[in-house]
């Protein structure tokens, strides 16, 4: 991964995948590494963000580094400058991009004009970091990934996709329950399947969340309106109005399963509003390990 660019969590082999989150635990469980000494990132952020961009500044300060956060107002990725100009003026100043962007192509234009790795810290088809931090959240209340079963319920939207493509690069069984024209786009459904059936693993999606939860070692949740998504609101709360995970649906899941929200979570909507609470709730082990996931992604860039 030294020098290489993390756009999606495909840009990994599925075993670097696994190592990725091994990498992750042993950082977090204190053995140091300072790969980013002397080295200076831009954070392009055209959403705002409390995880990622706290995560990351704090992260790249623990790393070594230093970093200049960089609003919408800051750049104008493709507005008030082509992303192909912004590339080729950081790569002379900077070691490394991270960006947060509405357009995924906003990403691909940064690694087609610049030198320096970029880092995707979210666009509209993927969330690569989140995935990564929610691997490690699992691995550690379970202490494997392989043979687990994952249920997500909702939009299979970006963080979706990541988290598919991540559960089928390490045997885990992934199901997605949403309405038939929310499911996770074919782009990435098909490398998620080409990675499940690798490991043997399955790769399903539902309509009824009843069925994706039966079972399930872990049940996950995302917003119904992404950033973005604004203008669909209230077609969105209607469609998903039979998608909220609530303490009657996760009966039927395991005893011991997770519950997962990448947050910010929205009570009363995609959860009732005691599951962040609810005692197999896990989602402020995630938010925490979004800085040790990243951690290890810059790590195994910049690390000789």
């Amino acid at each position: 991964m030294k020098g290489k660019h993390f756009l999606s969590v495909a840009d990994l082999p599925s075993e670097g995948v696994a190592q990725l989150v091994e990498r992750a635990y042993s950082m977090k469980r204190g053995k140091g590494e300072r790969p980013l000494a002397g080295k200076e990132f831009a954070l392009i952020f055209e959403k705002p963000s409390l995880r990622t961009r706290v995560s990351f500044e704090v992260g790249i300060r623990q790393l070594g580094g230093a970093c200049t956060y960089l609003s919408q107002q800051d750049v104008g990725l493709g507005v008030r400058e082509p992303e192909a100009d912004i590339a080729r003026v950081l790569d002379r100043w900077v070691d490394g991009i991270i960006a947060r962007v509405f357009s995924h192509r906003s990403l691909e234009l940064l690694t087609e004009y610049c030198d320096i790795p970029v880092v995707n810290a979210l666009s509209d088809l993927e969330h690569p970091c989140q995935a990564m931090g929610d691997l490690l959240t699992i691995y550690e209340h379970k202490r494997r990934l392989s043979d687990l079963n994952i249920a997500f319920i909702g939009d299979g939207n970006n963080v979706a996709s990541s988290l598919a493509l991540a559960c089928a690069s390490v045997g885990a069984n992934f199901t997605l329950a949403s309405p038939e024209d929310y499911q996770i786009p074919a782009v990435v459904l098909e490398e998620a399947r080409r990675r499940a059936a690798d490991k043997e693993s399955k790769l399903e999606w539902v309509s009824e969340p009843a069925a994706a939860v039966r079972d399930a070692d872990v049940v996950y949740t995302d917003t119904w309106v992404s950033m973005g998504d604004e203008a669909e609101k209230a077609e969105r709360i209607a469609v998903f109005s039979d998608y909220t995970v609530d303490e009657a649906l996760v009966e039927s899941a395991k005893p011991d399963f997770l519950f997962m929200h990448d947050m910010p979570a929205y009570r009363g909507q995609e959860l009732s509003e005691g599951m962040i609470d609810h005692p197999r709730s896990v989602v402020f082990d995630q938010a925490e390990n979004r800085l040790h996931a990243q951690n290890a992604i810059l790590a195994a860039i910049f690390s000789d």
